[in-house]
């Protein structure tokens, strides 16, 4: 949310905490694909240090690059590879943040790999990606020289028939199998000669795309490597799928880079057909394919995937003893405060205990929490503290950051958490007041509360919407518009007729968030139960369970979606450490009662177009705390819960999704149809902002395109504390019966080109919060829709909100709001309600409808 464009300029990274591990190439006995291959740069200091010097195997001579940040050092492979490691030994001038990129031709680029906070010596990477040229793109230097490097080592695989990993058959499952193809050249060339082990015959399609060859295996497999023996008509761009049917088909590897000849490509999944879905012909012709060998078995390369271990470099654990605690907060803080969509992520956990004087500032993307089992194990005496003084004191763009399980004695008796969405107060005792603006009281555009006891007075002041729940207060003064609680102790009473407040004394169906926290040594992470009609906060005794670590695949930058969805077939559970994770496959959650955890606002990127999260239609998995970045190819639904036709009761035992944003361009191109699709019945969403940016790099009303934000299916669902924003047709989809909401926050798209591109059924505009007429039983309560047509402001959207009149459909406390006269509403709820007006930002409201 933001009431007016600005300008984001990104802060220069301070080096923190060291993210390349250093050590010898753990390939250093096999020769380099980049040995003694043509390399390039941007520039050379001078004639003896040239881009060759890189790649000759010599760590006596180096190449050097001009004194500038933006310098870049490619070699040419000569051919595609699968590219496994880059290892970078540098000289004295150094990169801290830079990329390592691949590319199939040497002018369109994909990130591999990025680095942030490097510090210099030998850098050694594990990688994932596939291309002819690898290049390393710098982004800062380390010092005022150039970057120099004594060698670039890049490893990894060319062509076909190479081993595939431990633990997958080299035997080809699919020889010999019944095969079928959307369509033959000729009946010389039948699917059936691409798995009949003969590569003197082939496959070949029409000359059209798309096109797709599949195989039947008889039976489901464990799927883990494909390989492709490519005539000279090769598919430059398809996707690697399985299916349990032949009807519906999960992506296991999307490739944007193909060329003809021999690859072979890693997999893991389950599925009893394999398809190659061609989207992009590399040549004029059909798509010709020689051999198709697919292996079965656990794959993985390792043998299993491993549970537990570190947490990674950018976990910051500290206790009271801890020297020079305050200038770490302070290091990150400066390192995050302004910086709105970079790629540092940060997580501060604090071991029990008591810790005096200090001031954690929270900047972007930084989390701070307690490794206590309750709130009160970690106590602090001083303040976390988010303010706007990087914003000039406009509190509106404070978003992504979160404070957890501990206890606070502010220094001056309030502490300050001036934050707009995706920043949650969970299971925080304040012993002293709260005040939700920013220093001088300027905009602000919250906010969520959970499981928290702020023993005084909570003065939200200039904060437009608030949502808390399941809490206790001292007090709760003023607020603008829309303030809501469900379950809060000392909540004030429902006055929405005449002010902001909407109150209901329980919330019908809640679970905490799991939360990391120390037994003795040990890292456990608690999962709180399921309460029903709850009121006040579940602890110090919070009902639940704990699991080890060890149950775990601890995911770190740099790990695929092959291992992670690897290591959930293996029954482990994920915990994300703070990073940025570019996928090329699914992620696949399909046992009961998984958990899914990310630490430090960790952030899921899909790449080539394939869907970011699938959870299937089980019980009780727990989706908390990371974020969903769109790629820049169209993800049809970025988090499915439950495929299509889910229909299972799962009342017992609920899936809850928890502190899960969604993004949509802002911090680059961003494309998805969906946002989030819920198919399973009874899942609670608990906290979630979904957003298609407004402002920030890749935004545009088809640049960074997505037509949904929620989409609801199931029946009996629960929202509690529900943002969505700007998409370009309904922000909110309800379908599903006996749904509920508690607290809605809402603005239209800005870039609405004018009226006629979102007129639809005779209606200008789309509902913000649309119940299909199908619909017989919804309710919710504390709804606002705002409007900000900046591209139009002669816009007037016919309602912000759009449901059946019907005796099971009702709606308490709904407002909408023209920000500033930038356009208006006719009406609050279908044609019932007074239209907004003038410039002045006067809500319009029903207290209930019908």
């Amino acid at each position: 949310m933001k009431l007016r464009s600005l300008g984001v300029a990104l802060a220069a990274m301070a080096a923190l905490v060291t993210l390349p591990l250093h050590s010898s190439p753990a390939a250093a006995a096999d020769l380099p694909l980049s040995q003694g291959k043509t390399a390039t740069s941007s520039s050379d200091e001078n004639a003896g240090t040239v881009a060759a010097n890189a790649v000759d195997g010599n760590t006596a001579t180096r190449w050097s690059s001009a004194a500038t940040d933006t310098q870049w050092l490619q070699v040419d492979l000569g051919s595609t590879a699968t590219i496994t490691q880059v290892v970078l030994n540098w000289e004295t001038a150094y990169g801290s943040d830079y990329k390592i990129q691949t590319s199939a031709d040497g002018n369109t680029w994909t990130d591999v790999k990025s680095v942030t906070g490097g510090d210099g010596g030998t850098d050694t990477l594990d990688v994932s990606g596939q291309g002819r040229y690898v290049r390393m793109s710098g982004v800062h230097r380390a010092t005022q020289y150039g970057y120099s490097l004594w060698e670039f080592q890049v490893f990894g695989s060319t062509g076909g028939g190479t081993t595939p990993p431990a633990g997958c058959d080299t035997a080809n499952a699919a020889q010999g199998k019944t095969a079928t193809a959307s369509s033959t050249e000729n009946a010389g060339t039948p699917a059936s000669a691409a798995f009949d082990g003969n590569t003197g015959t082939r496959w070949s399609s029409a000359a059209s795309d798309p096109q797709w060859i599949q195989v039947d295996l008889g039976s489901s497999q464990s799927l883990c490597r494909v390989d492709l023996n490519w005539e000279a008509a090769y598919g430059k761009s398809f996707q690697i799928q399985a299916s349990a049917d032949g009807q519906t088909w999960t992506t296991l590897k999307s490739v944007t880079d193909g060329t003809a000849g021999s690859t072979s490509y890693d997999v893991s999944g389950q599925g009893r057909y394999v398809r190659i879905n061609g989207t992009v012909r590399g040549t004029g012709y059909g798509y010709s394919l020689w051999e198709v060998a697919v292996h079965t078995g656990s794959g993985g390369g390792s043998g299993p995937v491993q549970g537990g271990g570190d947490l990674g470099p950018n976990v910051i654990v500290v206790d009271p003893s801890t020297p020079n605690l305050q200038a770490k907060f302070d290091q990150v803080f400066a390192q995050q405060e302004s910086n709105q969509f970079g790629t540092g992520r940060y997580q501060f956990l604090m071991k029990p205990g008591t810790y005096n004087g200090i001031n954690a500032q929270v900047g972007f993307y930084t989390s701070i929490s307690g490794l206590g089992l309750n709130p009160d194990d970690v106590h602090i005496n001083g303040d976390i503290t988010v303010d706007a003084g990087w914003f000039n004191g406009n509190a509106t763009q404070n978003f992504w950051r979160s404070a957890e399980n501990l206890s606070i004695t502010p220094s001056n008796g309030t502490d300050r958490w001036a934050v707009a969405q995706a920043a949650p107060f969970r299971r925080i005792h304040v012993q002293g007041g709260l005040n939700l603006a920013p220093n001088g009281y300027g905009w602000a555009s919250g906010g969520y509360i959970a499981d928290s006891k702020i023993d005084g007075t909570v003065g939200p002041y200039s904060q437009q919407q608030w949502y808390t729940r399941d809490s206790s207060v001292g007090g709760w003064t003023n607020g603008v518009w829309n303030m809501t609680f469900s379950g809060v102790q000392g909540a004030p009473a429902t006055n929405f007729d005449s002010g902001p407040y909407t109150t209901l004394d329980n919330t019908p169906v809640s679970r905490e968030k799991p939360y990391l926290y120390l037994d003795g040594n040990a890292y456990k992470v608690f999962v709180p139960a399921k309460r029903t009609n709850a009121r006040g906060v579940s602890w110090p005794n919070t009902a639940g369970s704990s699991i080890p670590l060890d149950q775990f695949y601890v995911v770190k930058p740099g790990a695929t979606a092959a291992t992670i969805n690897a290591a959930l077939a293996q029954g482990l559970n994920l915990l994300f450490t703070p990073g940025v994770y570019h996928l090329d496959q699914t992620i696949n959650v399909t046992r009961a009662n998984t958990v899914v955890l990310g630490l430090g606002l960790a952030t899921i990127v899909p790449d080539n177009g394939v869907d970011a999260m699938h959870v299937a239609d089980v019980d009780g998995v727990k989706l908390a705390g990371f974020l969903i970045d769109a790629g820049s190819s169209n993800s049809n639904t970025l988090l499915q819960i439950g495929p299509a036709g889910s229909s299972a009761d799962h009342s017992a035992n609920p899936t809850t999704m928890q502190d899960v944003f969604v993004r949509i361009g802002g911090a680059g191109p961003g494309l998805a149809t969906n946002s989030v699709v819920v198919n399973s019945d009874d899942v609670i969403v608990d906290h979630t902002w979904l957003w298609r940016a407004d402002h920030g790099q890749g935004v545009g009303w088809e640049t960074n395109r997505a037509d949904y934000g929620l989409v609801v299916n199931g029946d009996d669902v629960l929202a509690t504390g529900l943002f969505v924003e700007h998409f370009n047709k309904y922000d909110v989809l309800w379908n599903g019966e006996r749904g509920r909401t508690i607290f809605f926050q809402n603005e239209k798209a800005y870039d609405v080109p004018n009226a006629a591109a979102i007129t639809h059924d005779g209606i200008v505009g789309y509902a913000a919060y649309k119940v299909a007429d199908s619909v017989n039983v919804h309710e919710a309560w504390g709804l606002g829709s705002y409007c900000n047509f900046t591209s139009d402001p002669s816009i007037v959207q016919a309602h912000g909100f759009q449901v059946p009149v019907k005796t099971g459909i009702k709606l308490h406390d709904i407002l909408v709001i023209s920000l500033g006269g930038k356009g208006q509403y006719a009406h609050v709820v279908n044609n019932t309600g007074a239209p907004t007006s003038g410039t002045d930002t006067v809500p319009s409201k029903i207290t209930s409808f019908p």
